[in-house]
């Protein structure tokens, strides 16, 4: 199995590497187009600001790439937020593949959201063999609403998207590699699906 993590300049690549790894499956990096579109699976990691994020997409033909790949695709937080519509932070239009805007928490909660959380409501293939209220890590400013794409949710000051899907499309808010033996259980339902 080809296993493509998109490098773009904004994520946390390594890390995600070592977790597929451990799962006993070599992932490669690269931000090109041709090996990106020959994968089985394609992992779109994202940390940083999204505006910027959204350049670099943009600077590389990505932007245009990934909303048209046909394989199962996995968003992990910054980049499930660039497959929304759009984001309140820097006012950034996103590749509009989940119909939902990303909005920044209010003052009412501690920005950002650092550390374990629970997920609930889990309604998806990406979720099998994981238990209700399994403890999930997170580190985000800004959250996708709940919406008809919400294969899971969590919850701080509000419930909000965990996880979205749509077609060949899933996004987690969290990061499944650093989330432990869960994370881990879910990056292996989205490799062997």
């Amino acid at each position: 199995m080809k296993i493509v993590i998109i490098n773009y300049g904004a994520g946390n690549i390594q890390s995600i590497k070592f977790a597929i790894k451990r799962l006993g499956y070599e992932a490669i990096l690269s931000h090109d187009i041709e090996e990106i579109t020959s994968a089985d699976k394609v992992i779109f990691p994202g940390v940083g600001e999204a505006s910027s994020a959204m350049s670099k997409l943009r600077v590389s033909g990505l932007d245009k790439l990934i909303p048209n790949l046909k394989q199962p695709v996995l968003g992990i937080c910054l980049g499930m937020q660039l497959m929304c519509h759009s984001s309140e932070e820097g006012d950034t239009k996103g590749l509009g593949i989940f119909d939902v805007d990303v909005i920044k928490f209010t003052n009412e909660v501690k920005v950002p959201q650092i550390g374990w959380n629970q997920i609930a409501n889990l309604k998806s293939e990406l979720f099998k063999n994981i238990e209700e209220k399994e403890h999930i890590y997170l580190v985000h400013s800004f959250y996708a609403p709940l919406c008809k794409e919400t294969i899971a949710e969590s919850e701080y000051g509000l419930k909000y998207s965990a996880a979205l899907a749509k077609n060949n499309f899933y996004g987690t808010q969290f990061h499944p590699e650093k989330s432990s033996g869960v994370g881990e259980a879910i990056l292996k339902n989205f490799l062997e699906s």
